[in-house]
């Protein structure tokens, strides 16, 4: 699976050759493989529109999705596509030049809605829920326009986890990003092949690949996120238990409805003792 020789996409030019980043890089392939085939999110022959935002979790999932496509493991045809969000000092060359030194396929797409979500978030609200809405529908436009049948998008295994407690402590459900899902209009896949992937392997990547992070500047500096409590509360888990974060994903793949007090999901009422068999 690793390059040997020439055989390298451009986009793995930079790649150390220490073992470590070998054993890195080999289960972040084998992560993504596993999330593809578990939720069964590959139609060969579809073309993926894959967020890239600049962040350390964007530029490893266009880069393990690169390397299962040059592989041949991945038959569908990638389209890496940013969007400039019009923040002040944004970096708008930085994603541009980057994917075209490589020979990436891309689409570079800019709305301001920067100012659309400062204008409107009351204050002392956070920018998150409408910053992601805009976003999110301006992506399937291009989608769209693009002839793309999923929007593929850099969610990991930790921010999978750190949405369920999020839903838990303040929504009152139990609920999560799904791996895959169909968008509300029906048209579209929406896939995170990231979803078994530690956030912690994320961040060795983009750092051993050294890509040129763009931070999210938007909301970033507001305290008293929601999730950013949650993380800390991860955080401290799993430094108290290492491994606890990988524990609890395997609970959400393991849900037991007849053990949840949900009547929706589980036919309460028809539920009734048979009789003892004899002996």
């Amino acid at each position: 699976m690793l390059d040997a020789g020439d055989d390298i996409h451009p986009l793995f030019h930079a790649a150390p050759s220490g073992v470590e980043f070998r054993k890195l890089r080999k289960r972040l392939v084998q992560q993504v493989r596993e999330a593809l085939e578990t939720y069964a999110m590959v139609r060969p022959g579809d073309r993926w529109l894959v967020c890239l935002s600049g962040g350390k979790d964007s530029y490893t999932l266009l880069a393990v999705l690169t390397e299962l496509n040059w592989r041949g493991l991945l038959p569908v045809e990638l389209l890496a596509c940013n969007l400039d969000q019009g923040q002040p000092g944004f970096p708008a060359t930085v994603l541009p030049e980057f994917l075209a030194a490589r020979g990436v396929p891309h689409r570079i797409e800019y709305q301001d809605t920067y100012s659309v979500v400062t204008a409107k978030t009351p204050a002392g609200r956070t920018y998150c829920a409408l910053c992601s809405r805009l976003r999110r529908g301006i992506l399937y436009r291009i989608a769209r326009e693009e002839g793309c049948a999923a929007v593929v998008l850099g969610h990991h295994r930790d921010d999978i986890l750190e949405t369920f407690f999020m839903n838990l402590f303040h929504g009152g459900r139990l609920a999560t990003m799904p791996p895959k899902l169909v968008n509300e209009d029906g048209d579209l896949m929406v896939l995170r092949p990231l979803a078994f992937v530690a956030e912690a392997d994320c961040a060795r990547f983009a750092r051993a690949m050294a890509y040129p992070i763009i931070p999210c500047d938007l909301c970033g500096s507001q305290d008293g996120l929601q999730r950013a409590q949650v993380k800390a509360l991860l955080d401290d888990w799993e430094r108290r238990s290492p491994g606890r974060r990988q524990v609890m994903f395997r609970a959400l793949m393991n849900a037991r409805p007849s053990h949840l007090p949900d009547p929706a999901l589980f036919d309460f009422a028809g539920l009734h003792p048979g009789p003892l068999e004899e002996s």
